[in-house]
């Protein structure tokens, strides 16, 4: 049997980063919540929580999380159905749902689609941002329950929906289009361009590069983690980089920006993908991404149907 008051211990300091504001939550003292963490921790023979400041949950304990997220879900739907299950006068228990993303993504059509969520469904939402490339990582390690992904093969346990594909445009300002690509964009240009990079896994300019040129090519860059960063710095001249379409086209249609090489953007396909075990629970969600998408993002001739 699970210690479901040890699990909600577990998810109280995941999510408040502490054992006393998650004594605070749950109505109990502090070392009755370090007491629970510690004999289930002794049961199952892992470490659940990291102690630190602030406190995280391991591996392990966000797989509990997750679990207790679906519980969560669950008994919200058979309140509403059978009120009388309830305690008389306590209200039921807000959920907090973890999701992944991308950040140009949520800079762009994301946010739409998990308002309108959040709005009627009245949970609220704990989006962690990461490249689209790893955000599939986050599901596989059982720390998010649904995640923006460029990763077409499902996760296992995961289903799978295409979303269309974030085109990006290699944008620059005119002046700085005039300073280094004045005789095209070539492996000497490029080399010599200072470009924009979100991080150390944005690999977006360089498969654009590759793309284009059809070779690999080194080339000096500025390290700006923000997607409205990215915008501003076009602007401002400091380098060329991928921008999303959706964020530059109105700089691009009054001259603001200009592609350095016209109309050769880059298409990144995007995928949602859902825990099975919750994608029942998460369908109205599901519902408004797939939704919000298929309206904002590049679309194919014909989609594929969801993929269990």
């Amino acid at each position: 049997m699970l210690d479901y008051p040890a699990l909600r211990a577990v998810a109280a300091v995941a999510h408040t980063g502490s054992f006393e504001k998650a004594a605070k939550m749950l109505n109990v003292t502090p070392s009755a919540i370090s007491q629970r963490i510690k004999n289930l921790e002794d049961r199952l023979g892992v470490v659940l929580v990291e102690r630190a400041t602030p406190c995280v949950a391991t591996e392990k304990g966000e797989w509990l999380c997750r679990h207790i997220e679906h519980v969560a879900m669950l008994e919200g739907e058979l309140f509403k159905n059978l009120p009388a299950l309830a305690e008389a006068g306590s209200a039921a228990p807000q959920v907090t749902l973890h999701i992944a993303t991308n950040a140009d993504s949520l800079g762009t059509w994301f946010m739409q689609a998990i308002s309108t969520y959040a709005r009627n469904s009245g949970h609220l939402l704990n989006a962690a941002v990461d490249d689209q490339d790893h955000t599939a990582e986050w599901l596989r390690r059982g720390r998010v329950l649904a995640a923006v992904t460029s990763l077409e093969k499902p996760v296992q346990g995961c289903r799978r929906t295409p979303l269309g594909a974030l085109r990006y445009r290699a944008t620059a300002s005119p002046e700085f289009v005039t300073r280094h690509f004045a005789h095209g964009v070539t492996a000497r240009t490029i080399a010599a361009a200072p470009a924009l990079t979100f991080n150390q896994k944005d690999r977006l300019q360089s498969q654009w590069i590759r793309q284009e040129l059809g070779e690999d090519v080194a080339f000096p860059t500025h390290w700006l983690p923000s997607t409205q960063s990215f915008v501003d710095a076009s602007l401002a001249g400091m380098g060329w980089g991928l921008n999303p379409e959706l964020l530059v086209k109105d700089h691009l249609k009054a001259g603001r920006l200009v592609e350095i090489l016209p109309a050769r953007p880059l298409d990144v396909p995007l995928y949602w993908q859902v825990s099975r075990l919750a994608a029942d629970q998460l369908s109205s969600l599901s519902q408004a991404v797939i939704e919000t998408a298929r309206q904002q993002l590049v679309q194919p001739v014909q989609t594929a149907k969801s993929e269990r």
